[in-house]
């Protein structure tokens, strides 16, 4: 796996790869490949084997083993994410630790994992780096739980995950709010708000309407190129909503976008140029821009016609 073969030598591999895989007891050997092997083909490989048990043989391991595979597997994640540069340089890797990590977790949490939430939580205020790694944990959990759940799950077990995740989401909002408000750290406000993102499908309504998300976005991040993308896409996900008990908060997010976005584009502006001398990341904000404006015409056009002065803001 560290190198190139060809022919009857790859064929060979192949056979001894195969029958490692299908060995019952590969799994444990993967902790001696992870900490030996120089190929990264070698550890994606010996992780696979690993994740593959935790996803169909997991109930059937012992106490002792279950314990010991969630240890090693948070002990390398937060070996690697301590660090920004063997972050960086092992980001694929540590990319599918955390995978292996939110199996585990499906599996694990809540019951036999209580403080899970509050774990990450407590580590992620230690260091940005590892804060960084975990924001992507929770996006990931996140996704398994709202997003693919069908099929993975039974829907008593996605029902349950569900209300707990909504049930402890007071922690991580404090965090994604504390990391928007104080960190410097691209990365880590970039992975924040891509996690945020994830999380606007299914939160309960009052951390949307009723802090000071909306405004945050809006003005602190909006207008910085680097992050306007996804801050567009999660104010996008929030002119979604329907919600009549938010109506003027809506029309509120409405009037402020619409208020920052001519200080960005001005009136003169003329769209279909932009667009075509635009790089990559211009040409998605127009996108983007237009997926905002058809979100919230398509859902509150009604609400936005009761409104003349908003009225105003749409035709300019």
């Amino acid at each position: 796996l560290g190198g190139t073969v060809h022919g009857p030598e790859q064929t060979a591999c192949q056979h001894v790869l195969t029958q490692l895989k299908e060995h019952p007891d590969a799994w444990t050997r993967v902790d001696m490949i992870l900490e030996f092997s120089q190929s990264q083909n070698t550890k994606f490989y010996a992780l696979g084997i690993l994740e593959d048990v935790i996803k169909s043989r997991w109930k059937a391991l012992s106490e002792e083993h279950r314990e010991g595979i969630k240890k090693y597997i948070v002990g390398i994640v937060i070996k690697l994410s301590s660090e920004a540069t063997s972050l960086s340089q092992e980001q694929l890797f540590v990319s599918k630790l955390n995978s292996s990590l939110v199996q585990i977790l499906k599996h694990e949490w809540p019951i036999n994992w209580p403080t899970f939430i509050s774990d990450i939580v407590g580590a992620s205020k230690t260091n940005e780096s590892l804060c960084q790694n975990n924001m992507a944990i929770l996006k990931i959990l996140s996704e398994e739980i709202f997003d693919f759940s069908a099929g993975q799950m039974t829907q008593q077990k996605a029902r349950h995950l569900k209300d707990k995740m909504c049930s402890e989401f007071s922690e991580v909002f404090n965090l994604c709010t504390f990391v928007m408000d104080n960190s410097q750290t691209v990365a880590l406000v970039g992975e924040t708000l891509e996690t945020l993102l994830r999380f606007l499908n299914w939160i309960p309504l009052g951390y949307v309407f009723e802090t000071k998300l909306i405004s945050t976005l809006i003005y602190k991040f909006l207008n910085v190129p680097i992050f306007r993308n996804v801050t567009l896409k999660c104010l996008t996900e929030i002119a979604g909503i329907q919600a009549l008990q938010y109506d003027e908060r809506l029309l509120l997010l409405f009037q402020l976008t619409m208020n920052q976005l001519k200080q960005m584009l001005p009136l003169t502006t003329y769209i279909k140029d932009a667009y075509k001398e635009g790089r990559d990341m211009e040409q998605a904000f127009v996108l983007q821009l237009s997926l905002f404006l058809s979100t919230f015409l398509r859902e509150h056009c009604t609400l936005l016609e009761t409104k003349m002065d908003m009225q105003s803001s749409l035709l300019k």
